[in-house]
Formats: C-alpha cells, sequence, structure tokens
C-alpha cells in the first residue's frame, strides 16, 4: 500500500464505469477530476453519500471538474444502484482493487473490536496537472459532498 501526499502525481488506472465507458485517469488531464471512494453500492452511509455527490453534479461540473465515485462493486451494481437512486456521478468499478490498492484507501479497519481489512472512504482532488491537490477524509458523510465542493472551488480559484 502506497502513501500518497499532496502534490504527488495521482495513479494511473483504467477501469469499467456504469455508463458503458472505461475510465482511464490520465485520460482527464487538463480539468480537474474529483474521486470519491466509497465501501458498498445500496448501503446506508454509501447512499447517502452517493445522493449528496449527486445533488451538487451540476456544481461539480459548472467547476470544471469530472466527478466519479469508485467501489469494489460490480458495473452490473453499480448500474442498478444508479437506477435505483437516479445517482449522477459517474460510477467506476474496482472488484480487483486495482485502483483502491494504488491509492492506499484498503486498510486496516475497526468495529466493535472486530478488526478487518476494507476501504476507508477518501475523496481525492486531482489537480489538471495530474498532481493530487486534496485528500479529504469523509469522516462524516452528511455534509461531505459540500466540503469537498468548497475544496475543489477553493484550489480552482487559486
Amino acid at each position: 500500500m502506497s502513501t500518497l501526499a499532496i502534490g504527488s502525481a495521482a495513479p494511473d488506472f483504467t477501469l469499467k464505469t456504469d455508463a458503458g465507458t472505461t475510465f482511464r485517469m490520465s485520460d482527464h488531464r487538463g480539468r480537474p477530476v474529483v474521486l470519491f471512494f466509497y465501501p458498498q453500492d445500496d448501503t446506508d452511509n454509501c447512499t447517502l453519500e452517493n445522493q449528496e455527490f449527486s445533488a451538487a453534479a451540476a456544481d461539480f461540473h459548472s467547476a470544471g471538474a469530472v466527478l466519479a465515485g469508485l467501489s469494489p462493486d460490480t458495473v452490473e451494481a453499480h448500474c442498478q444502484f444508479r437506477d435505483k437512486y437516479g445517482l449522477k456521478a459517474l460510477l467506476i468499478a474496482d472488484p480487483e482493487h486495482k485502483a483502491i490498492k494504488p491509492y492506499g484507501v484498503w486498510r486496516l479497519k475497526k468495529l466493535y473490536g472486530r478488526e478487518y481489512m476494507g476501504l476507508v472512504r477518501t475523496t481525492f482532488i486531482i489537480g489538471a496537472d495530474g498532481a493530487i491537490a486534496a485528500i479529504i477524509p469523509a469522516t462524516r458523510i452528511k455534509g461531505h459532498a459540500d466540503r469537498v465542493l468548497k475544496t475543489l472551488r477553493e484550489i480552482t480559484a487559486a
């Protein structure tokens, strides 16, 4: 597992999306990318997070950013999740952890004294230059998308 830092190059990856397309990080150079990692489709907190990002999708797009969520779920699961809740962010499938591991979000977690490996909910803002401009842990789901949007606007205004 790597530890990424502000200013380091965003790891490149190529994965399938719910839109039936292939998402390659390096193809988006020239505009910022908001990449939010979440653990699992159709669970309470992941649904809330995706709904908040969807509600703000037009604001992210007007700020010039590509908005994408990534989880270890399959493309099929993403399509069902998107359709069930009318989600607007592009959903990237990573069941083999091709992006999850390089971004360092697959870690040891604890819940009620039990330890297990899982995805740590984190959002990365990748600058137009392909470097990581912000790393925002989702310590509280409610309001996370607004915090990310505020950070994106601060970065793009600078």
